[in-house]
C-alpha cells in the first residue's frame, strides 16, 4: 500500500505554456508580409496608351520598351538604337515563338516606334506586338 500512495503523490500534471509558440507565428507571418514584394508591372514606368480591344498574352516573348525620354530597353536592360539590333540577334533564338512585344509609351513619337518594329523584324521576329492597357 505504501508503494502505491507514492506513484499516486509523484503522478504531477505539466503544462505547455502555448502564448510564446503564438507569438513566434505571428512574428513570423508578419516578417514574411513585411519582406514580400507585390510589384506586378516591370520596373520601367510608361505610360501604356489604351485599347478597347486589348487582350492578356501568356506566351513567352522578348519585351522593349520605349519610356517617355525616348530611351529603349530590353528586358529593363537600356540599349541604344544603334546597338538594337544586334542584341536582338542575340537573345532571339532563346525565344520559342520570336515573339516581340513593343511597350511603348504614350508620349513618343510613332516614328521611333516604327524604326524598332522594322529593327526587329529584320533580326528575326517572327510576330509584333504593341502593348496596351484596357480602357
Amino acid at each position: 500500500m505504501k508503494i502505491r500512495r507514492r506513484l499516486k503523490d509523484r503522478q504531477s500534471f505539466t503544462l505547455i505554456d502555448l502564448a510564446p509558440m503564438t507569438d513566434m507565428v505571428f512574428q513570423v507571418l508578419l516578417f514574411f508580409i513585411l519582406s514580400s514584394s507585390f510589384i506586378v508591372e516591370p520596373g520601367i514606368k510608361v505610360n501604356l496608351p489604351k485599347s478597347q480591344t486589348s487582350e492578356l498574352q501568356v506566351q513567352q516573348k522578348l519585351i522593349i520598351t520605349i519610356d517617355s525620354n525616348q530611351q529603349i530597353f530590353i528586358e529593363k536592360k537600356i540599349v541604344s538604337l544603334e546597338n538594337l539590333e544586334e542584341k536582338l540577334k542575340l537573345l532571339l533564338p532563346y525565344y520559342s515563338e520570336k515573339i516581340v512585344v513593343i511597350r511603348a509609351d504614350k508620349s513618343v513619337a510613332h516614328g521611333l516606334v516604327v524604326k524598332v518594329m522594322d529593327i526587329a523584324k529584320i533580326a528575326g521576329a517572327a510576330k509584333l506586338a504593341i502593348a496596351t492597357e484596357k480602357d
